[in-house]
């Protein structure tokens, strides 16, 4: 696989991730007032939250995101220096996840989104799986 092609896979993987926080929370909320018995798998759930804090720790910290730089490595490699010289899907990818604001921006709003999701832990709990069922 040439590092152009792994690059492009790895921002789309990049976006997965993004889809999968950011819906999670919708779907959580909307399954937990639906009661859609999967919302409360504590599996899911502590997934799901572990990935939000997973962003939020490297965004307190100044850690860039392990994706984007081995993204940005092997776009390097390939002699992509700017998003004009990459496919159609990495572009199009860049625009949806990549903006250009101050860092505190995205930080608060990690944070806050963080927030939403343990409170979200508050209103549908999930059900551990080491209780037995009621």
């Amino acid at each position: 696989m040439n590092n152009s092609l792994a690059a492009d896979l790895i921002v789309v993987i990049h976006l997965v991730y993004v889809i999968i926080v950011v819906a999670g929370l919708f779907v959580i909320l909307i399954g937990g007032a639906l009661k859609w018995r999967f919302v409360r798998n504590f599996w899911f759930r502590a997934a799901h939250l572990a990935m939000i804090l997973i962003v939020v720790f490297e965004a307190l910290f100044g850690i860039v995101c392990p994706l984007t730089d081995w993204e940005y490595d092997l776009r390097a490699a390939a002699g992509q220096k700017d998003v004009s010289n990459m496919s159609f899907i990495a572009r199009l990818v860049h625009y949806l996840i990549f903006f250009e604001f101050p860092e505190y921006v995205f930080t608060t709003a990690y944070c806050l989104f963080a927030a939403a999701v343990i409170v979200s832990w508050r209103l549908f709990p999930p059900r551990l799986p080491w209780r037995p069922k009621s």
